[in-house]
C-alpha cells in the first residue's frame, strides 16, 4: 500500500511541476525582465490563428483564457486628446507650425501625452475600454500642404517638408516620451502617401508623381519620423502611381520596411482596405485585399476587414501563419512597450490622475503658444499695440468673435476653460472700460449686418471673420464647405467682405480684423477695410486670452506663416495636379501677396554675420549677430534658405534651419547654425539614389521666404 501512495505522491508531485512549469511559461509574455521579442514569441506561441486574427482590427478583441482585455487603437492627438472630453486644446497643427517652435510644440505634446496617460488610468480603472480612451495616437498629420484648397490642411504643419519634418518630430517625442524602455503613449505619421485632397475623390483618387517629387517632398518628413522612433504611419484612401497605398509593394514594402527598415506597426486609414475592392477596384474580393495588405505590410486595420477575411486568405492558401504573425508582432510590440501586458502600479505614468488634465501648467501652455502662432499681417501707423489709457470703449463683433468651432479648429478636445475672442477682451481691460458684443454678420446675407451703430461709438473695433470647420476641414465633417471638405476659393465669405466695407463705410475710429482660418486667405478683399490685421488660425482653448495678450502689448507678435498666401487661385496647377512644379514657395516664381515664413512684429531685428558659413565635408557651420533695434521685447525667428542651382525637379528654395530668439529692447545674441551637406542632396532618378548636384547654392538669411538680410554664395564642384 506505502508502495502505490509513493507512486502516487510522485505522480502527483510531477504533476504539479509541470503544471508550475507550464504556468511559469504561460506568463512569460507578462516577465518584464525578460526582452520584448522575448515576450512577444511567447505570447504568439499560445494564441491560436483565431485569436491572432482577433486581434488584426483596431477593435481588438479580448482573449480571457490569456487575460488580455478589448482593445480599441483609435485614439486622436493631433492639438489635444479629442473626442474624449475634458482635455487641454492647443491650437490647431497648422496654427503651431506658424510658432516656428519646435522646443514649445515638444512640451505641449508632453502635455497631452500626461492627459492622454491619466485619462487611460481613470478609464481602466473602470474597466472602460473605449474608443478614443486608449494610448494610441493616429497624430500627427504631416502630408505637405501643397494647395491651400486641401480642407485638411489644417491638420498639417504646413507646405515645407523641412519644418514638417522638424516640428513633427517634436511633436512624436513629445507624444512617446524619453524612457527608453516605456512608450509614454504611441504616436503615427499619416497619411502615407502623397494625399493631400482632394476631399471628394480622396477614397478613389490615384495620385500620380515623378519620383523626384516623391522623394524630395512628400516622403521627405515620414522618413524623418521613421529615422526618429516614430512607433507607427498610417497609409493613406488614394493610389499613388496606380498602387492603393495599403497594398503599396512601393510604398510599404520597399521603401518602408526594406530601405528605411522602419521598426513601428501600420496602421489603414480607417476603411481604406474596403476602397481598395470597392473604389480603386484593384482586387476581385476583399479576402485578396486582406492578403495583399498583409504581404504589403500592413499591421493593424481600422475596420474590420482583417478580421472578417483573413482566416479565408489562410484557407485559400494566399496567406500562411507565419504571414499573420510577422503583422501582429508588430502591433504586440507597441502594447509592450506601452505597458499593456505590466503591473500596472509598475509603469512610471501609474501616478497620473485627474489633476494631470486640462492643469494650470497646461492651461498656460495653450496660452502661450496660442500667442506664438498669431500672426500679424498689417500694422498701419503701429495702430498696435493698443493703448489701454487711450481706448475706454470696445466694440467685438463678428461672426466668429464668440464662436467656440473658431477656437477649436478639428480632431478637438473639451475644455471648460475655453475663452473666445469677445471674453479675451474683456478680462484684459476690466470693468473699468466698456465693450459692447455683436455677431455683425453671419455667412450669407451681405446685405443686412448689425452693431455697425455701436462700432461707430466705439474707441476701437475689433471684427473676427474668417472660416470655422464646418466651411473647410475633412469629408463629411465639413458638412458646409463647398468642395466636400474643401474651399473652392481662397476668398474670404462675401457676407464677410460686404460687412467690412459697411463696417468701415460707418465708422471713423479705427478697426482692427482678426481673421480665423485654417489655411491661406485672400486678404486683399478687406485690407483697406481694416487698420490692423491678424491671423488667428484655430487658436485653441486661450485663444480669447492670447489675442487680448497681443492686441494690448503683453505679448509681441512672433507667428510665422507656414504657406504661402497667393493673390489668386488661377496662379497655381490644377487642384488634383500632384506636381510640385508651380507649387509652394520651393517651386512658385510668381507674386505672392505674403511670402512663406513671413510675420510682422511690434519690433524690428537686425542681423549680421558673426561667423561666415564654413564649408566641411559633412556640414556648412555659421552664427549670427541679432539685435532687437526696437523699443519692445519680442521673438525672433531667424530662418535659413538653400537657393539651388537650377535644374530639373530642383527647388528654388528651401528652408534648412531656423531658431527662435527671445530678444529685450536693445538686446543683442549670437545665434549658431549648421546644416548638414546631406540636405542639399537631391534624388537622381537614373541612379535612384541621393546626390549633390554641382553649381553654385547661395545660403540666405531672412526673416521670410522672400527675404535676403543675409547672402553667401558657396560653389560644389563635383558630385556627391
Amino acid at each position: 500500500m506505502r508502495k502505490y501512495r509513493i507512486a502516487f505522491l510522485s505522480a502527483f508531485i510531477c504533476t504539479v511541476s509541470l503544471f508550475a512549469n507550464a504556468q511559469s511559461n504561460d506568463q512569460s509574455y507578462k516577465n518584464p525582465s525578460l526582452s520584448i521579442e522575448e515576450r512577444v514569441n511567447d505570447l504568439l506561441k499560445q494564441l491560436s490563428l483565431e485569436e491572432k486574427i482577433s486581434l488584426l482590427g483596431y477593435q481588438s478583441k479580448s482573449v480571457q483564457r490569456l487575460g488580455i482585455p478589448a482593445y480599441n487603437w483609435w485614439n486622436e492627438g493631433l492639438h489635444g486628446v479629442a473626442r474624449a472630453g475634458s482635455a487641454t486644446v492647443f491650437p490647431q497643427a497648422i496654427g503651431m507650425a506658424a510658432t516656428f517652435n519646435d522646443v514649445l510644440l515638444n512640451e505641449c505634446a508632453n502635455a497631452i501625452s500626461t492627459e492622454a496617460r491619466a485619462k487611460y488610468n481613470l478609464a481602466v480603472a473602470n474597466n472602460r475600454r473605449l474608443q478614443y480612451m486608449g494610448l494610441t495616437f493616429w497624430s500627427p498629420n504631416i502630408n505637405i500642404f501643397r494647395d491651400p484648397r486641401w480642407g485638411r490642411g489644417q491638420e498639417t504643419y504646413g507646405e515645407d517638408p523641412f519644418l514638417t519634418a522638424t516640428m513633427g518630430t517634436a511633436f512624436i517625442k513629445g507624444i512617446q516620451g524619453n524612457d527608453s524602455l516605456h512608450l509614454k503613449a504611441s504616436a503615427c505619421a499619416k497619411h502615407f502617401a502623397v494625399h493631400s485632397g482632394p476631399e471628394s475623390e480622396r477614397h478613389a483618387f490615384n495620385a500620380l508623381v515623378s519620383e523626384n517629387d516623391l522623394r524630395q517632398t512628400y516622403l521627405y518628413a515620414f522618413k524623418k519620423l521613421a529615422d526618429a522612433g516614430v512607433e507607427s504611419i498610417m497609409c493613406a484612401y488614394n493610389r499613388v502611381n496606380g498602387e492603393a497605398c495599403c497594398t503599396s509593394n512601393t510604398l510599404l514594402h520597399s521603401i518602408l520596411h526594406d530601405e528605411w527598415k522602419f521598426k513601428g506597426h501600420v496602421v489603414t486609414d480607417c476603411g481604406a482596405l474596403d476602397d481598395i475592392y470597392a473604389r480603386h477596384k484593384m482586387y476581385n474580393n476583399n479576402v485578396e485585399v486582406a492578403a495583399a495588405a498583409i504581404k504589403a505590410g500592413v499591421d493593424l486595420d481600422c475596420s474590420d476587414l482583417l478580421q472578417d477575411n483573413v482566416m479565408k486568405a489562410v484557407q485559400q492558401k494566399l496567406l500562411s501563419e507565419r504571414d499573420i504573425n510577422d503583422a501582429l508582432a508588430a502591433t504586440l510590440r507597441t502594447q509592450m512597450k506601452l505597458g499593456f501586458y505590466d503591473d500596472k502600479n509598475s509603469s512610471p505614468y501609474a501616478g497620473y490622475n485627474e489633476d494631470s488634465v486640462a492643469n494650470d501648467y497646461h492651461i498656460m501652455l495653450a496660452r502661450k503658444i496660442a500667442g506664438q502662432s498669431m500672426v500679424l499681417l498689417k500694422n498701419d501707423k503701429n495702430i498696435l499695440p493698443l493703448d489701454k489709457n487711450k481706448f475706454g470703449a470696445y466694440m467685438v463683433i463678428g461672426p466668429n468673435a464668440a464662436s467656440l468651432d473658431a477656437l477649436l479648429g478639428n480632431y478637438h478636445g473639451v475644455s471648460k476653460h475655453t475663452v473666445n475672442f469677445v471674453e479675451g477682451i474683456v478680462n484684459a481691460v476690466g470693468p473699468g472700460a466698456r465693450v459692447e458684443y455683436d455677431m455683425g454678420c453671419d455667412y450669407k446675407d451681405t446685405v443686412h449686418f448689425g452693431g455697425i451703430w455701436a462700432a461707430s461709438n466705439a474707441d476701437i473695433t475689433i471684427a473676427v471673420i474668417g472660416f470655422t470647420p464646418v466651411y473647410e476641414g475633412e469629408e463629411g465633417d465639413a458638412f458646409l464647405a463647398e468642395g466636400g471638405g474643401d474651399r473652392k476659393s481662397i476668398r474670404l465669405p462675401a457676407s464677410h467682405i460686404a460687412f467690412m466695407k459697411a463696417l468701415r463705410k460707418g465708422t471713423k475710429t479705427p478697426i482692427v480684423a482678426v481673421i480665423t482660418s485654417g489655411s491661406a486667405v485672400d486678404i486683399s478683399t478687406i485690407q483697406q477695410y481694416a487698420d490692423a490685421i491678424i491671423l488667428a488660425w484655430y487658436p485653441g482653448e486661450q485663444g480669447g486670452n492670447a489675442l487680448a495678450d497681443i492686441l494690448f502689448g503683453k505679448v509681441s507678435p512672433s507667428g510665422h506663416l507656414p504657406v504661402t498666401f497667393y493673390n489668386s487661385l488661377s496662379d497655381l496647377p490644377a487642384y488634383n495636379n500632384y506636381a510640385m512644379k508651380g507649387r509652394t514657395y520651393r517651386y512658385f516664381t510668381g507674386n505672392v501677396q505674403y511670402p512663406f515664413g513671413f510675420g510682422m512684429s511690434y519690433t524690428n531685428f537686425n542681423y549680421d554675420w558673426k561667423t561666415k558659413p564654413v564649408v566641411t565635408k559633412d556640414s556648412i557651420f555659421f552664427s549670427l549677430k541679432i539685435k532687437n533695434t526696437g523699443t519692445f521685447n519680442g521673438d525672433d525667428v531667424p530662418q535659413v534658405y538653400i537657393h539651388y542651382p537650377k535644374g530639373e525637379y530642383m527647388p528654388c528654395k528651401e528652408l534648412k534651419n531656423f531658431k527662435r530668439v527671445t530678444l529685450s529692447a536693445n538686446e543683442e545674441k549670437i545665434v549658431s547654425f549648421s546644416i548638414p551637406v546631406s540636405e542639399l542632396k537631391k534624388w537622381d532618378a537614373t541612379k535612384r539614389d541621393w546626390k549633390l548636384y554641382p553649381g553654385e547654392y547661395k545660403i540666405v538669411v531672412g526673416e521670410n521666404a522672400n527675404d535676403e538680410k543675409l547672402a553667401v554664395p558657396v560653389l560644389f564642384k563635383s558630385k556627391m
